[in-house]
C-alpha cells in the first residue's frame, strides 16, 4: 500500500500566505480582525526558545509565551527528543484497560515536588482539572458549596466558568453553576462567612491572580488555610499559571508556606507541546472517590495519561532541574520588577509594579495634568482600559516585544515570558518600555494618534 507523503513543514511554507483567509473562513474571523486592527498580522514562521520570528525573518521577545505554556520556551531540545522517542518506541498507548508506566512515573516526580499530596488524576488541560476538582470535592465532603474569588479566572468549560468572575467571558451562558460563592480576594471575614455554614465543599483560588496580577496579602491564603481546616472544607490552589516555577518557586503557595489539599497544574507541564493537566490531591480525598472496583473509572477524560503528554511533562520536570529555571525565575523576577519599579516616580500614567517571579503586572492609572487627563479621559470614554493598546501597541510594532493586557477593561500589562530568558532580555524590556512609557506623555504625539484611531475604531465597533 502506498503511503502518503506528508511534509507538514512544506504544507506550512505553501499555504502560510493564506492563514489569515482561511481563519476568517474557516475559523475566528472576529479574532482575524483583531489582528489585522492592532497591527499583530505579522506571520510568525518560527519559535526558538523565547523568542519569535516574522515572515521578514524579524526577531521578537515573547513577553506572552502561550498564557504561559511556554515556561521552558518554544521548541526546547529536550522536549522535542523525549517526544520522538516515545513516536520511536511503539508504545501501548491508551490501552485503558491497563495502567500507563510513564503516567506513574510523572506522578510520582510531581509528588516529589510537593510531598504532602499523595494522589495524581491527569487530565487534558487547565479547565479540565478544575472540573475534576469540583467533583472531587462535592464527592469527598457530600457538600455542594464552591467559593471563589473576585477577578478570579479558572477556565471556560462549565465548571470552570462559573467560577470565573468575569462577565466578558460568563455573558449570554447562563445558567451556570449552582452553589458557586464568590468573595472578594483577601477577605477573610467574607470567607469565614460562608465557610461557617458548613456548607462548602471547597475554596478554590489562585495563589496569584492571573487577570491583573491581584497579589495577596501576607495573611490571605494562611488564614484561608486555616479557616478551611476549621470548617471542613477543602482548599484547592489552582496553579494552573503560578506553578512550575513561574513565581520563583515550584508552587506560588510556597511563598506562604501554605499547603492545600489539592494543587492544580497545566500549562507549563506541557513543555508548550501536548495539552495536559493535573490535580495533585491527599489520599483521603481521593480514595472517597475511587471507593470500590466498581467506581475505578467513576472520574476519568479519554486522551488523559497518553504517552506523549507524559513524556512532555516528565521532560519539562527534567529541564526545570537541569537548568535551574526556578532559581532563574526568581532571580530575573526580581531584578526585571525592580527596574520597572524604578521608572515609577518619573512617569505620572505609571502607577505601580508588581509580581513573583517571572509572573509581573504593570498597572497604569488615570494622570493628574490636565492635557494628559484631557486624553486620557477621552480613550476610558469609548472603551475602558483601552490606554494600556496604546502601551502594548508600540512594543510590538517598534521595539518587537509581544506583551498583553492583564484582562478585559484593565489598565495592567502582564508580563510572563519563558523562564530561559536572559539579562540582555531584560535590558530590553527596560529599555523599550521606558522609551514606550516616555512616548505616552507627550500630547500631542504619536502615541495617541493611535489611541484616536482605536477610539474611532471602537465606535464604529459600537455603532
Amino acid at each position: 500500500m502506498n503511503q502518503p507523503n506528508l511534509d507538514l513543514a512544506e504544507m506550512f511554507a505553501a499555504r502560510e500566505s493564506q492563514r489569515s483567509n482561511m481563519h476568517a473562513r474557516h475559523l475566528n474571523e472576529q479574532l482575524v480582525r483583531v489582528l489585522k486592527t492592532i497591527g499583530y498580522d505579522v506571520g510568525f514562521q518560527k519559535g526558538v526558545g523565547q523568542y519569535l520570528y516574522d515572515r521578514d525573518g524579524a526577531r521578537y521577545l515573547d513577553l506572552l509565551s502561550g498564557f504561559g505554556v511556554f515556561a521552558l520556551g518554544r521548541n526546547h531540545p529536550v522536549l522535542r527528543k523525549s517526544l520522538q522517542s516515545v513516536l520511536d518506541a511503539d508504545l501501548p498507548n491508551l490501552v485503558q484497560l491497563d495502567v500507563s508506566t510513564l503516567a506513574g512515573i510523572l506522578a510520582e516526580r510531581l509528588l516529589e515536588q510537593v510531598p504532602y499530596l499523595d494522589k495524581v488524576f491527569f487530565a487534558n488541560s487547565g479547565a479540565e482539572s478544575v472540573e475534576a476538582a469540583i467533583k472531587f470535592a462535592r464527592g469527598a465532603t457530600g457538600r455542594n458549596g464552591i467559593v471563589n474569588c473576585d477577578h478570579s479566572y479558572h477556565g471556560l468549560t462549565y465548571g470552570a466558568l462559573s467560577l470565573t468572575d468575569d462577565q466578558n467571558f460568563q455573558g449570554g451562558f447562563g445558567p451556570l453553576l449552582p452553589g458557586v460563592t464568590t468573595i472578594p480576594f483577601n477577605d477573610l471575614a467574607a470567607l469565614e462567612k460562608v465557610l461557617s455554614t458548613r456548607e462548602v465543599a471547597a475554596f478554590i483560588v489562585e495563589p496569584i491572580q492571573g487577570k491583573g496580577v491581584n497579589m495577596p496579602t501576607d495573611e490571605f491564603l494562611p488564614g484561608a488555610a486555616a479557616l478551611c481546616k476549621r470548617y471542613g472544607t477543602l482548599f484547592v490552589a489552582d496553579e494552573i499559571q503560578t506553578g512550575m516555577g513561574r513565581t520563583g518557586r515550584f508552587l506560588a503557595v510556597e511563598h506562604w508556606n501554605v499547603e492545600p489539599d489539592m494543587v492544580l497544574l497545566s500549562k507549563a507541564l506541557s513543555g508548550g507541546h501536548v495539552p495536559v493537566g493535573a490535580v495533585l490531591t491527599r489520599k483521603s480525598i481521593f480514595d472517597k472517590i475511587f471507593n470500590r472496583m466498581d467506581r475505578a473509572v467513576v472520574h476519568g477524560s479519554t486522551f488523559a495519561k497518553n504517552d506523549l503528554a507524559m513524556a512532555a511533562g516528565i521532560a519539562t520536570l527534567e529541564v526545570l532541574k537541569a537548568e535551574k529555571l526556578v532559581e532563574a525565575a526568581a532571580k530575573r523576577g526580581a531584578e526585571l520588577r525592580l527596574a520597572l519599579t524604578r521608572m515609577v516616580p518619573g512617569y505620572e500614567l505609571l502607577k505601580e509594579v508588581r509580581g513573583k517571579g517571572l509572573m509581573i503586572g504593570v498597572e497604569f492609572g488615570p494622570p493628574k495634568s490636565l492635557r494628559l487627563k484631557a486624553s486620557w479621559t477621552m480613550l476610558e470614554s469609548a472603551n475602558k482600559g483601552l490606554f494600556v493598546q496604546l502601551i502594548t501597541v508600540p512594543l510590538f510594532k517598534d521595539h518587537k516585544i509581544l506583551t498583553q493586557v492583564a484582562g478585559h477593561g484593565l489598565h495592567t500589562i502582564k508580563l510572563l515570558p519563558p523562564l530561559t530568558i536572559t539579562e540582555d532580555d531584560c535590558a530590553w524590556i527596560e529599555r523599550s518600555f521606558d522609551q514606550v512609557i516616555a512616548d505616552s506623555h507627550k500630547v500631542p504625539g504619536a502615541i495617541w494618534s493611535l489611541g484616536k484611531t482605536l477610539v474611532d475604531n471602537a465606535m464604529r465597533k459600537s455603532a
